[in-house]
């Protein structure tokens, strides 16, 4: 059996330090009967406490998570009929540009993007009398997070085995029936892993969303950075300490699902395997 590098293992661990000891620490601070965020005054729950008597967070939690919801839905949907297109059609007009519009966000810098859609907005405020708020936020994030989910179905899509497809066309199936039936179900922790990567882009925002929200549309991470900047406080950890628990349970329940349905899919494989043969 290969022996680890003993470097390998330093380094290794010294990585997972330089990631997870600050959030510890932050997690560790929230339980901080002082006021400073960075003096232990002992432990308590009174952080936590005043966190949830402050609506504001609260009302800002809740119209993060709508435009979250939507956002990661509409950029989902839309993101993969993008990647479809790419994948499956190689030749058509306009193909490499649509391909570069498609992956542009990817790379553009997210002040670019935020002053070009405010510009966008306030453009289209003149002529409809569209107010900038959750609606303009919601749009904006579908705009970048739908990249991302157009990438991650594209690879897929390309490392899919396409005989599939094909076996159930030539046993009668029409093309619609072959993507809800067939492609929709191979690829869906695909779309799974797209929609939790769009919903956690639009989460944590605070350039674009600051560019593109108007009056009483304060989002939670703008709240927060908006906090900060006066001195982090003992709720600030609380409710850091809220969402990184929330996220990884999330996260880890994302992850078993998708092992199970990778499972499985693999088991229909071999037993077809085993009964074609």
């Amino acid at each position: 059996m290969k022996r680890l590098s003993t470097f390998l293992v330093v380094m290794l661990c010294l990585g997972y330090a330089f990631f997870y000891i600050p959030i510890l620490s932050m997690m560790f601070f929230s339980f901080n009967k002082s006021k400073l965020a960075t003096v232990w005054g002992g432990f308590s729950f009174d952080p936590y406490v005043r966190l949830f008597k402050t609506n504001a967070v609260w009302d800002a939690a809740g119209l993060s998570l709508m435009i979250a919801v939507i956002s990661a839905t509409f950029a989902t949907i839309l993101g993969t009929m993008a990647g479809m297109a790419l994948a499956r059609f190689k030749r058509f007009p306009g193909r490499t540009a649509f391909s570069g519009l498609v992956t542009s966000p990817l790379i553009m810098p997210e002040v670019i993007t935020g002053i070009s859609l405010a510009l966008l907005f306030i453009g289209i405020g003149y002529a409809t009398g569209l107010m900038r708020g959750a609606t303009t936020i919601t749009i904006a994030h579908i705009t970048f997070s739908m990249s991302y989910v157009a990438v991650i179905v594209q690879s897929r899509l390309a490392s899919m085995d396409r005989s599939v497809e094909e076996a159930a066309m030539d046993l009668g199936s029409k093309p619609a029936q072959v993507l809800f039936d067939v492609t929709l179900p191979i690829i869906a922790p695909a779309l799974v892993s797209g929609w939790l990567l769009a919903f956690t882009l639009s989460l944590d925002d605070v350039v674009i969303t600051t560019f593109t929200n108007g009056p009483g549309s304060t989002t939670l991470p703008l709240y927060i950075f908006g906090q900060a900047r006066l001195g982090v406080k003992p709720e600030m950890n609380a409710l850091a300490t809220i969402i990184v628990t929330l996220v990884g349970t999330g996260v880890a329940i994302a992850g078993i699902l998708m092992h199970r349905a990778e499972q499985k899919r693999l088991r229909d494989e071999r037993q077809a395997y085993a009964a074609n043969k």
